[in-house]
């Protein structure tokens, strides 16, 4: 009898972890089937590897890219990372290096773009400097924008708070929000936290002086933006597949969950369009990405997305199988070119969307 019941007992746990694996494998996008379009065309502008987030001045028209080699900072061999330029309004317009002078503690991540009324810029870069004893793990660098030049202002740190910080949106001269994607750093606690979709990671707030907790209780957030008027936040999630909008309040900065907007993808960074719309470079397989990481001839499915926040709508703009760009991981827009930033890769994707 207890021997049946022993067996029972296995096969229910066995059909449990069945359910659960291909339950993962579903949310990840392991079973979507990819069928690339895009009404447009594209091409590829070289010179920049892993470059992983990017935004477009509204005012000059040139886009500001962060970028440096993941693959090499892995294999414990760390190259200095830039943050580029590029001039939407040159037709030969190449990436140009704004930070030629950093060195290996310059790994650059998530970025945002503050433009002040007063005519005074500042870029916020979320920043993995190289491991030595005593460094800190990760940093927040501030620079003002001078013409099209940068100028470093502060390195901010925080080793309690910002774990694993991914990207930030500035809401101010000196303020900003940054998501940590994960509660823990990297190991067999952050590998359970992503594979079993656990909601233990942050947001953090920087009020100008310091560090602090914003929302808590997130899976995956990844990309963080605004809207213009900064009255609503958008916090992408990654494994969850959906952006949550939260209100705020720019007086007191208190937020109030409002609502989540499904995308069925592997959301990445958000920008912000001009009409409002959220443009989000996005992984429709998940699991595609680690192994891109591992091997740079796989290919890692790349995908744009709109999602309006006046009605919820979500279409897909943008759809390759990696073969174009592998692993996308933003996508900003000024009339009709549409610029796409990838993970590990050489290059950003310039296009022009018909009309």
């Amino acid at each position: 009898m207890w021997r049946r019941r022993a067996l029972a007992g296995l096969g229910a746990l066995a059909a449990l972890l069945a359910v659960a694996v291909v339950k993962t494998l579903h949310d990840a996008g392991a079973f979507r089937r990819i069928e690339p379009h895009f009404a447009g065309s594209c091409r590829p502008v070289r010179g920049a590897i892993g470059p992983e987030d990017l935004t477009i001045h509204p005012r000059t028209n040139v886009a500001f890219v962060s970028a440096y080699d993941r693959r090499a900072a892995e294999r414990g061999e760390p190259r200095p990372g830039a943050i580029y330029s590029y001039r939407l309004s040159d037709p030969a317009a190449r990436l140009e290096n704004l930070t030629p002078d950093a060195g290996i503690d310059f790994q650059p991540h998530g970025l945002s773009l503050w433009v002040g009324e007063d005519g005074h810029d500042g870029l916020f870069v979320v920043n993995h400097p190289a491991p030595r004893p005593g460094g800190p793990r990760h940093t927040i660098e501030v620079f003002d924008v001078v013409g099209e030049a940068l100028q470093h202002r502060r390195s901010l740190t925080d080793p309690a708070l910002l774990v694993m910080p991914n990207d930030l949106v500035a809401v101010g001269p000196d303020r900003f929000y940054v998501t940590n994607t994960h509660a823990n750093p990297p190991g067999l606690a952050q590998t359970l936290e992503t594979y079993l979709q656990l909601r233990r990671a942050r947001v953090v707030f920087f009020d100008g002086m310091a560090f602090r907790s914003a929302i808590d209780g997130l899976q995956l957030p990844n990309g963080i933006n605004r809207s213009a008027d900064g009255r609503r936040l958008f916090v992408a999630s990654s494994t969850g597949r959906a952006v949550r909008e939260y209100a705020r309040d720019p007086d007191t900065e208190s937020l109030r969950f409002v609502r989540e907007i499904f995308v069925g993808s592997g959301v990445d960074n958000i920008e912000v369009d001009a009409a409002g719309d959220l443009w989000i470079g996005a992984h429709p397989n998940l699991l595609a990405v680690p192994r891109l990481m591992a091997d740079p001839a796989a290919r890692s499915p790349s995908e744009v997305v709109r999602v309006s926040p006046a009605t919820g709508a979500v279409e897909e703009i943008y759809l390759d199988d990696g073969s174009q760009i592998s692993g996308s991981s933003v996508a900003a827009v000024s009339g009709d070119r549409l610029l796409i930033g990838q993970i590990f890769g050489d290059g950003i994707l310039d296009c022009t969307m018909s009309r």
